[in-house]
């Protein structure tokens, strides 16, 4: 399955990004506005300059399957930015997909970083500093995190060809990369 191959070969990375964003410091409630502050402002680059793409990449009978119009996280975190009071930035490079795999493999970044932020949201929630925060991105799918993650492993595992896997690793390490090195 392209979901377990994924999670294998982008470990790495996923390491990187918690250790960028001070994930440790969530659990052991030290982690600062400061901290989310940066948090917010790089996912948003990486969203402001990949989901329109990523979703203009994914076909319509796929599109439907993985319910595209509910994923839509731009609208979201820029609401968050707002309410920070932090500015909209430009990153430096430019990001883009060959194909759809490649972008079902970016998506599985952003659907992974949502499956974590929904954890994230309710750690900070119980964090003092955070009372008046609202986490619109990382408290996206609410109740409905669970099964928004299970319906898109399943249609990506169903979806993508063993052939294919190496293409949908590029678009994740993509994504990856750029989101480690945006700042």
């Amino acid at each position: 399955m392209v979901s377990e191959y994924l999670k294998q070969h982008t470990a790495a990375y996923h390491d990187a990004a918690e250790e960028l964003f001070n994930s440790k410091k969530i659990f052991n409630r030290t982690f600062t506005l400061e901290d989310y502050k940066k948090i917010i402002g790089t996912n948003y680059l990486m969203l402001l300059h990949s989901e329109d793409q990523i979703f203009s990449s994914l076909s319509g009978d796929l599109a439907d399957k993985l319910q595209l119009k509910e994923r839509k996280k731009l609208p979201l975190i820029e609401k968050d930015l707002a309410s920070l009071s932090l500015e909209n930035k430009t990153p430096a490079h430019d990001l883009e997909f060959a194909n759809a795999n490649e972008a079902l493999g970016a998506l599985y970044v952003i659907e992974g970083s949502t499956l974590g932020g929904n954890v994230i949201a309710r750690q900070l929630s119980k964090t003092e500093g955070f009372d008046e925060v609202t986490f619109n991105f990382f408290g996206c799918y609410q109740e409905n995190t669970g099964a928004m993650w299970k319906n898109f492993k399943e249609v990506l595992d169903t979806e993508v060809a063993e052939k294919n896997y190496d293409e949908v690793l590029s678009g994740a390490k993509k994504l990856y990369t750029f989101l480690l090195n945006v700042n």
